[in-house]
């Protein structure tokens, strides 16, 4: 199925079946975090956006607003499931000599790249708050790729748009915060300059 895919003879017909057999398939492993949630990265991350907010520094004042203590920012929420820079760089070594990781994004982008949808931009974000995010709780993200569109012409170029939907749960499985990422892979050669 998705292993056997094949960028030979490419169409836009052929590519875009390809493309399909991809919505609805889990991304990659599950991502889980490498430290629980905790005070220390927290403080550095409202500190680095100058956010204000007392219930992410200050114990007492979030429980005078109601929680049972300090909450991580909502926002800080993939922080947790990052792989570091290592982790980066590998990703980008090991593309440049043209392997392909054995899950289904990695060999999703290696299509794309081959049939010459080289750049990308990440065009937006949503993201859906289900509860605070508490102190101690460990972070898992699974990822499905849930569409991809038809080609589009696009300011940059031709692209399709891919759309992440990332589901971020803790140690128990109850479901934080629902996201939607989206990004736009484009071949810059096709772009029309006026």
């Amino acid at each position: 199925m998705l292993n056997s895919l094949s960028s030979e003879g490419i169409t836009v017909r052929n590519l875009q079946d390809q493309l399909d057999r991809f919505a609805g398939v889990a991304a990659e492993p599950r991502r889980v975090a490498r430290y629980p949630v905790n005070e220390a990265m927290i403080r550095n991350w409202v500190e680095a956006h100058d956010d204000d907010n007392p219930i992410y520094v200050d114990d007492a004042a979030a429980r005078a607003a109601g929680r049972p203590g300090v909450v991580c920012p909502p926002a800080m929420i993939s922080t947790w499931v990052m792989a570091g820079y290592r982790r980066y760089r590998e990703i980008h070594r090991l593309r440049a000599e043209g392997h392909t990781e054995d899950f289904p994004y990695s060999r999703l982008l290696s299509l794309l790249d081959e049939a010459g949808f080289t750049s990308v931009v990440a065009t937006d974000l949503t993201q859906e708050y289900v509860r605070d995010i508490h102190v101690g709780e460990h972070i898992t993200a699974h990822i499905t790729i849930e569409a991809i569109s038809p080609m589009k012409r696009t300011a940059l170029g031709n692209g399709h748009f891919i759309t992440l939907l990332k589901k971020y749960v803790n140690q128990d499985g109850e479901l934080l915060v629902e996201e939607r990422f989206r990004l736009l892979r484009f071949a810059p050669e096709s772009r029309k300059d006026p």
